[in-house]
């Protein structure tokens, strides 16, 4: 047998039967008789004979490809959310088409031109921290393309979006540092014009308000990265700001002020204790002492977010839904007094 493509045409002249027919038994047409279908989809799977995916999509008006921004790939949050999606997409038969923004709006903008020039069936986006306008995403939502929004989103587009429950995670992490003693509990946030950042920070406030715990507003500064976690923590030194607890917006902020704190000779959790913002990563036992961290469930992420956008792309729900997952906090060593 040849190493060509077995196609619809060298399974019908096996059989003595016209490709018309090999086709619709191939697709379960009630008109072919039981017996026919059958001795066909068994040649079909003994030749390997695999569908022209050009040919299917044009024939069902689809492409069976989904496109997906990313901030960051090198994030394990994200690379977990991006299993999540390949799980169910290609379970569907989907193709993913990945572009990354690395956290840049103009990155972000070519990312869904691309995509939609590579007529997509829709696309999945979790947008940059830089964007604040959303022109083009309400471009492509007008033309028809059907977009679902993952961890960051915004509710004035309208759109399905998967999301975390980042106040309560937030509010759990807060309520605990109060719990272990902590009287001057930091919050190192991320920039709140977007949405995730700014429940995290309401979550902390409403923890401290409930709690009876005084706020200072000099114990709140933007700090979303290793190195600004760092130096946040030197400039509370230098500053004679105390403090004996921290919640840090993400786990690598967290990491480098832990960093920090160290490196002038105080213990954690004994002097500081601290709690990320992460996920299922080896990130938070790899360090010493192991990172207090809020856990984000990205693979589930992933799933019920292509979930949502195949059933868009077949022309189901539309009203657009707004799914809240919930997260976990992970007591490790950083915050075990």
């Amino acid at each position: 047998m040849s190493t060509d493509r077995v196609t619809l045409k060298d399974i019908a002249k096996r059989l003595n039967v016209s490709p018309s027919t090999v086709s619709r038994a191939l697709q379960d047409n009630p008109e072919i008789g039981e017996a026919t279908r059958k001795v066909i989809r068994e040649l079909a799977e003994e030749l390997n004979y695999q569908p022209n995916a050009v040919a299917l999509s044009l024939r069902k008006k689809k492409t069976f490809t989904i496109g997906v921004v990313v901030p960051e790939i090198v994030h394990y949050f994200f690379s977990s959310v991006i299993s999540g999606i390949e799980d169910v997409a290609y379970e569907s038969n989907y193709q993913v088409i990945l572009c990354q923004s690395n956290e840049k709006f103009d990155h972000e903008v070519m990312n869904i031109q691309t995509l939609a020039n590579s007529q997509v069936d829709g696309i999945l986006i979790s947008c940059s921290k830089e964007t604040i306008d959303f022109t083009h995403i309400e471009s492509i939502k007008d033309q028809g393309v059907p977009v679902v929004l993952y961890d960051r989103f915004n509710k004035s587009l309208h759109l399905d979006s998967v999301i975390v429950d980042d106040f309560k995670g937030a509010y759990q992490a807060t309520n605990h540092l109060v719990n272990i003693g902590c009287k001057r509990v930091a919050h190192f946030k991320g920039p709140l014009h977007m949405g995730i950042h700014a429940e995290r920070m309401n979550g902390y406030l409403a923890a401290l308000k409930d709690r009876g715990v005084t706020i200072d507003e000099s114990l709140i500064v933007e700090a979303d990265n290793f190195k600004f976690g760092y130096n946040a923590v030197n400039n509370f030194f230098d500053s004679g700001i105390e403090f004996d607890g921290i919640f840090a917006v993400n786990d690598l902020t967290a990491v480098g002020a832990m960093k920090a704190i160290k490196s002038k000779g105080l213990h954690i959790p004994g002097d500081v204790a601290i709690v990320g913002f992460g996920d299922d990563s080896t990130l938070s036992e790899m360090v010493d002492p192991s990172l207090t961290s809020v856990m984000q469930p990205g693979f589930e992420m992933g799933k019920k977010a292509t979930k949502l956008l195949l059933n868009k792309i077949n022309g189901n729900g539309n009203t657009p839904q707004l799914i809240k997952l919930k997260t976990r906090l992970n007591i490790r060593q950083s915050s075990n007094r």
